[in-house]
């Protein structure tokens, strides 16, 4: 039988503590507002504000975008820990090259990212991307 998840999954623990805590799924909004059509960061970011407000507050939101790192084949669209596909490509970038916070060092442009919140910061380090 077919599966929705990605493969392979690995991250089984991780999957069900997100999709159960998630404060997406009991948002009620629209799920078109969790996919900005803007590629352009501060266009999408206003397209999805109600989106991105409603990650402010999950209580996985770190662990939402750990995931979308880890997972690009699905985490390259929409809405995920409350960053928009832009910024997410943006820190995965930074973290295949071994800039930003993994290794305890900034490149041009981290900072911005950094300063969007807190969560992103914990979220990744340690988090190895394909």
């Amino acid at each position: 039988m077919a599966s929705n998840l990605p493969a392979p999954v690995t991250d089984y623990r991780l999957w069900a503590r997100v999709t159960r805590y998630a404060g997406c799924a009991g948002s009620g909004l629209d799920p078109d507002e969790w996919f900005p059509l803007s590629i352009e960061p501060a266009t999408a970011r206003h397209e999805a504000a109600a989106a991105i407000a409603v990650c402010t507050a999950c209580p996985v939101r770190a662990q939402c975008l750990e995931l979308s790192l880890r997972h690009w084949d699905i985490g390259q669209h929409g809405i995920w820990g409350g960053l928009v596909p832009a910024d997410r490509a943006r820190l995965r970038r930074l973290l295949s090259t071994g800039h930003g916070w993994r290794r305890g060092t900034t490149v041009a442009g981290s900072e911005r990212i950094a300063a969007m919140s807190p969560v992103p910061r914990r979220a990744v380090e340690g988090v190895d991307v394909p």
